[in-house]
């Protein structure tokens, strides 16, 4: 739910009394979490309120308070983290965040104990009613906990390396790669991120699946190749100009390093991709017939647009909003893809675009935006190019061991419509495996609903029995040692 490093405060105390000796600013300080109920979507919010420098501000139920106070807002849903609270007032019982980013603010009441505001958010014209209570800090720390995440000392050696992609000039990419104990030379696995600009450790909601993945699998005798998306951290090159078959030679890329190091097997390189690094894997398979095997997880099997307006429907279905909410949205992005496909003028489509999202939105693209956010989000060239690719003629091409996972509660590749499409294009491939894994998420951890909403709060990072899954298969196919 919360991210780390988006707190802009302590954690929460327990209930403050407002007893004679109580500041304002320590009554409000802590963590504050509400759900908003926009009539199409609900989305959890959560204020972190610090005192700053300013020095005393008086007792409490005194004058107006300001700049003793300071504050950041998450909107977990939108995996919006950090936006700024400049002015927090408290007047009394009044309390009142006034947040310039999102056009609007939160005004509410403290209640006696201290524990919650009941108040309404108000977001350029619209104003909803809007509860928060206060997070306590096992909660917070509850929400924290990643008992997966590996910590040294490890038994195997990890390298920090750099290498350029000849088919992108100004594109280096930085990675880690992790190598098990002994000369070698060991079969590898190179780990392709999803969607979105992403560490080597497809670090998200406080989890870094790859790091446990590339841990699991060294240990079992694989070499791991986990890297920066370009223009990410510490690999260079322009991420928002990139689509897809981009990152695809970025892949690429990383199967040249690897066969150049003397540690690795380069016939017994393969490829494991997580969401739309399932896309990418098989296109790098069907242009370097030397592949020995791919592991897609939560790779999708429909075309993009498909996909994309299966996610709207099955998101903010679990969220709360029914199902003639659910197809509202549905509707609206179907009408913003006809836009952008019909129209290939960038300059065009963005106008016919504010046509259509007239006003304010939000929650239109998993953000607090306004329709300007929503318009460029739509416009870049990655998002043009995945709303029309099909990855089934891809699938049918391929003719190596491949292993395709998907979560059965899973919403952004949804089990149920992904499944038979993928079962379908690998059909022809006699060594092609496609599993459903039961009670698992986007993320492969044991999820409730399977909301993207959830991901942060499940302590698991990749539900056990997938892990031991993935790594005793690579490893059979790779010829590594056993236990």
């Amino acid at each position: 739910m919360l991210m780390g490093a988006a707190l802009g405060g302590p954690p929460a105390h327990a209930a403050t009394q407002g007893g004679p000796h109580d500041t304002p600013a320590a009554i409000l300080t802590g963590d504050w979490q509400g759900t908003l109920d926009t009539g199409l979507t609900r989305l959890r919010l959560v204020f972190h309120v610090a005192a700053t420098l300013a020095g005393p501000t008086g007792a409490a139920g005194g004058g107006g308070i300001g700049p003793d106070l300071a504050g950041t807002l998450d909107s977990v849903d939108q995996q919006v983290m950090g936006v700024p609270i400049p002015g927090i007032a408290r007047n009394g019982d009044a309390v009142t965040f006034d947040i310039p980013a999102v056009l609007g603010g939160f005004s509410g009441t403290l209640a006696p104990d201290g524990q919650s505001l009941i108040g309404t958010w108000t977001q350029g014209h619209q104003i909803r009613p809007l509860t928060l209570t206060r997070l306590t800090t096992a909660q917070i720390l509850a929400e924290r906990a990643r008992p997966q995440l590996p910590h040294p000392p490890f038994s195997y050696r990890a390298v920090e390396v750099a290498y350029p992609n000849p088919a992108a000039p100004g594109v280096r990419l930085a990675g880690t790669l992790t190598l098990p104990p002994g000369k070698g030379p060991f079969p590898a696995a190179l780990l392709i991120t999803g969607s979105g600009p992403q560490d080597r450790d497809e670090t998200m909601e406080g989890h870094k699946p790859f790091l446990v993945l590339a841990d699991a699998l060294t240990r079992r005798g694989i070499a791991v190749l986990r890297v920066d998306d370009r223009g990410v951290a510490q690999s260079t090159g322009d991420f928002d100009a990139a689509t897809t078959p981009d990152f695809a030679t970025d892949a690429a890329a990383g199967v040249a390093f690897l066969r150049t190091r003397a540690e690795i097997d380069p016939a017994r390189i393969g490829l494991i991709g997580h969401s739309e690094g399932g896309l990418i894997a098989p296109m790098v398979a069907n242009r370097d017939p030397a592949i020995a095997w791919l592991v897609l997880m939560a790779g999708p099997g429909l075309p993009g647009e498909d996909i994309l307006l299966s996610q709207k429907r099955l998101i903010a279905g679990a969220t709360g909003v029914g199902a003639a909410g659910a197809e509202r949205l549905v509707d609206l992005d179907r009408r913003e893809y006809a836009i952008l496909k019909e129209e290939p003028d960038a300059e065009r489509a963005r106008a016919r675009l504010r046509l259509l999202l007239q006003g304010g939105v939000i929650g239109g693209d998993n953000r607090i935006a306004t329709s300007e956010d929503l318009i460029e989000a739509v416009t870049k060239p990655w998002y043009r190019w995945f709303l029309t690719y099909d990855p089934a003629p891809a699938l049918r091409t391929l003719r190596l061991p491949v292993l395709a996972l998907v979560g059965s509660k899973d919403l952004q590749v949804a089990a149920r419509e992904n499944l038979p499409a993928l079962r379908t294009a690998l059909a022809d491939d006699p060594l092609a495996e496609v599993r459903e894994v039961p009670g698992l998420n986007h993320l492969f951890q044991p999820a409730d609903t399977g909301a993207p909403s959830e991901y942060a709060r499940i302590p698991q990072t990749i539900a056990p029995p997938v892990l031991e899954l993935i790594t005793d298969w690579v490893a059979a196919h790779s010829g590594a040692r056993k236990r």
